[in-house]
């Protein structure tokens, strides 16, 4: 499949309130709005057919439109809490699209504004292993953690209990990470949920989640401190250059 499709539908949400950056979804990076990566990216995509902006907020939704994104409706305010989840905005776009344009898409790809450095064959890839896999609910992308669960605590009465515990492997914490089960770590790259996931299922994910390993480095913008270096490379690859942010991995899925 080769052609952008009505029924896959990239849905960006990007509320008004930031903790981490103060209005960092309109906060210009390397000269754009960040909202404006994730609408490239979608719009950029040869399988994504709609791409539509979720935001309670009017400045956001102007910079959104003139991105190249819909904004066919205004997030209500009790879905753009700081505590909100994914499936409060989802449902609702979705019951909005369905109610008012007969629309329900049969893939929805979540591109969060806050990773702004992505490939977007990358991004293909992932629709590709939906479309393949009609039984799957949802996609994720992951990656391979720099640290294991297996060796992290938590605090119990003021002793420290282990977080994980592994059947037959007495201490854990305690064991070559080898001798460990493997784990991933959603990374947020790009995730992918069938429409009637959300609306069925009432769920981001279901019961059937394909992994999708990235072994791209993932940046990441939630803080002050990480907008030198996205930026760097945002300018980097507005120059053209041809830059590999490939990590090796010690298995594949």
């Amino acid at each position: 499949m080769s052609t952008k499709n009505r029924n896959i539908l990239a849905l960006i949400p990007a509320r008004g309130g930031s903790k981490g950056i103060s209005r960092k979804n309109v906060r210009a990076i390397a000269g754009r709005p960040l909202i404006a990566y994730s609408i490239s990216h979608a719009l950029e995509s040869k399988l994504i057919g709609r791409v539509i902006v979720s935001t309670d907020d009017e400045e956001i939704a102007a910079a959104s439109r003139a991105a190249g994104a819909e904004l066919p409706f205004m997030r209500p305010a009790e879905f753009a809490q700081d505590l909100s989840p994914d499936l409060d905005v989802f449902r609702h776009a979705l019951q909005w699209l369905k109610e008012y344009e007969n629309y329900t898409p049969e893939l929805v790809v979540h591109l969060r504004p806050t990773g702004p450095v992505r490939r977007v064959e990358l991004i293909d890839e992932a629709i590709e292993r939906m479309i393949a896999n009609p039984a799957a609910d949802a996609l994720r992308a992951i990656s391979v953690p720099a640290l294991t669960p297996y060796k992290m605590w938590r605090i119990e009465n003021g002793l420290l209990k282990p977080l994980l515990n592994v059947p037959g492997i007495k201490e854990p914490f305690s064991m070559p990470r080898q001798m460990l089960p493997e784990v991933y770590w959603q990374n947020g790259y790009v995730d992918i949920v069938r429409g009637r996931t959300v609306l069925e299922k009432n769920s981001m994910t279901g019961d059937t989640i394909l992994p999708f390993l990235v072994t791209d480095r993932i940046f990441e913008l939630d803080y002050e401190e990480s907008i030198p270096e996205v930026e760097q490379v945002l300018q980097a690859l507005a120059r053209g250059e041809n830059l590999s942010f490939t990590q090796k991995s010690r298995h594949a899925v």
